[in-house]
């Protein structure tokens, strides 16, 4: 028997003052070395650059509105693009804020994660980056309806199912996240936006600041989070990736009763709660609530990171099953989704997906380097057939066969391997196709007497020293839709925005 939606919240459910979701929050729960107490050791942070390029002005192209909050290191502002009249959320972070190197290289790494993950569904999309002598600007997707805490704070707990279709957004999210080798580290309830103040399914996850690139198997061990949400082992000082669901785990909680599993009026009560895990389903609310919704939550709780549930295990919970559409639970881990894409792709889209990978910044390519770099067991620069089946197999099992096609695939140059440039034109966001100026890098390539056309004999020349004999006049019929023998710009955007456009031997490349 499932819970009523919308009953109240308890009054204890206020254990901290609610900040605007879109404010910093950086909760390091232990006080970084103030050793570089001088801002950035003697660098003058009005002149020293974050980015490591230099990017238009921002006053240029939008216009800043009222401010939406205020953090840590900067204030958020509404702001609309000019040319096309559209809303975005912009965080403004002062340099003078960012005291120690520590400061400036976790703010590069949430611009990292956020162009890393920018082709989750479920992920708020950051737009773009600028900087100026003063203050960095991070322009992203602005989410109008409020956050899961407001929506739980003023609307009440949930019913079982709207619940189990929530945390079945919310464990897909962190299994992406995980695949494409990102620990979240900050789950809760306030960084989780609405898009839509009506559909309390339309959740996106914000607010990457602590979220860190990860190899499987490595530990660590600062303290960082969000006390209530906080995994005994992160206490101890030795945690990896199951850290997130353990987090995930008090958000159901939180959902289906209101309050926190592991609360005290202190801090140091909290974390003596969360290590001792003894969680009460003793009260009124939780009579109504099903057995099979205790049963996961006691399992995504679990104090041993080892025995807790797996991100898949929670997707076939029978009581995540029962309540919410499961129709693609199998879904591939992202990485393995991104690299199958890439497979079905013609050489002509491979070899532009290439070219836009490497006209990206080091911002936008710093997670696909992460990947890489984790498969790269040997630090050859290199993945090989056997590197690759083993690192694919971490996030489930696929045949050699299957292996051995998605290797060809990104092996471009066929040499047996797979170079960084390679791995990173198989893992480029397909969201980087709405952005104008990557399509034309793209052509540009190809068109090399800059006509505005590409022909037949500047494609022969793109693929020479591929071994790609005949494949050019194939590409030509398909691309080539007014049959004028040669591809013009829009033709070539038709044919990369199209994700059933193939090649009729390309299958075999």
């Amino acid at each position: 028997m499932g819970n009523q939606c919308g009953g109240p919240v308890p009054a204890q459910y206020g254990y901290a003052a609610h900040e605007n979701i879109y404010a910093d929050r950086y909760f390091d729960l232990e006080p970084r070395s103030t050793v570089a107490s001088s801002l950035w050791r003697g660098l003058d942070p009005l002149s020293a650059q974050v980015l490591n390029h230099k990017t238009p002005n921002i006053r240029d192209l939008f216009e800043f509105g009222r401010v939406l909050g205020q953090g840590q290191f900067g204030i958020i502002f509404l702001c609309t693009e000019i040319s096309t009249g559209i809303e975005y959320a912009c965080k403004k972070i002062v340099k003078t804020k960012l005291r120690t190197r520590q400061d400036v290289e976790d703010v590069r790494r949430e611009i990292h994660v956020m162009h890393h993950l920018s082709s989750l569904e479920n992920v708020v999309k950051i737009k773009d980056v600028y900087e100026d002598s003063s203050a960095l600007h991070i322009v992203m997707e602005l989410c109008k309806g409020g956050d899961l805490f407001d929506r739980v704070k003023h609307g009440g707990c949930f019913c079982e199912k709207r619940s189990a279709e929530l945390m079945r957004i919310i464990v897909k999210f962190i299994q992406s996240c995980h695949s494409l080798g990102v620990m979240h580290r900050d789950l809760k309830l306030e960084n989780f936006m609405l898009t839509d103040k009506d559909d309390d399914l339309s959740i996106k996850a914000i607010d990457f600041g602590l979220s860190v690139f990860f190899k499987p198997g490595e530990i660590f061990n600062d303290i960082v989070g969000s006390p209530l949400y906080l995994a005994p082992e992160v206490l101890n000082r030795r945690y990896g990736p199951e850290a997130d669901i353990f987090s995930a785990g008090v958000i159901l909680y939180i959902l289906l009763c209101g309050v926190p599993p592991f609360w005290a009026d202190t801090q140091e009560g909290i974390y003596d709660e969360i290590k001792k895990g003894y969680i009460d389903f003793g009260s009124e609310q939780w009579a109504l609530i099903s057995d099979g919704a205790k049963d996961l939550i006691t399992k995504m709780l679990c104090p041993d990171p080892s025995e807790r549930l797996k991100t898949h295990e929670v997707l076939n919970h029978p009581w995540i099953c029962e309540n919410a559409a499961s129709s693609d639970n199998t879904q591939d881990p992202a990485v393995v989704s991104c690299l199958k894409q890439f497979s079905e792709m013609n050489m002509l889209k491979r070899l532009a997906f290439q070219v836009i990978a490497e006209s990206l910044s080091e911002e936008e390519t710093g997670g696909m380097r992460a990947i890489f770099n984790g498969l790269d067991t040997d630090n050859s620069n290199a993945i090989s057939f056997d590197k690759l089946k083993e690192g694919l197999n971490k996030y489930g099992s696929l045949e050699d066969s299957e292996i051995q096609q998605l290797m060809d695939a990104v092996d471009i140059n066929s040499n047996g391997s797979v170079e960084l440039e390679e791995f990173m034109a198989a893992t480029v966001p397909l969201s980087k196709l709405e952005q104008e100026h990557h399509l034309v890098t793209a052509f540009s390539f190809f068109d090399k007497d800059g006509n505005g056309f590409i022909t037949r004999d500047e494609l022969e020349l793109a693929f020479e020293g591929y071994n790609m004999e005949g494949l050019p006049e194939d590409i030509m019929k398909a691309v080539d839709q007014n049959n004028d023998c040669q591809i013009d710009y829009c033709e070539f955007v038709a044919m990369m925005k199209n994700s059933t456009l193939q090649i009729a031997n390309a299958e075999s490349l």
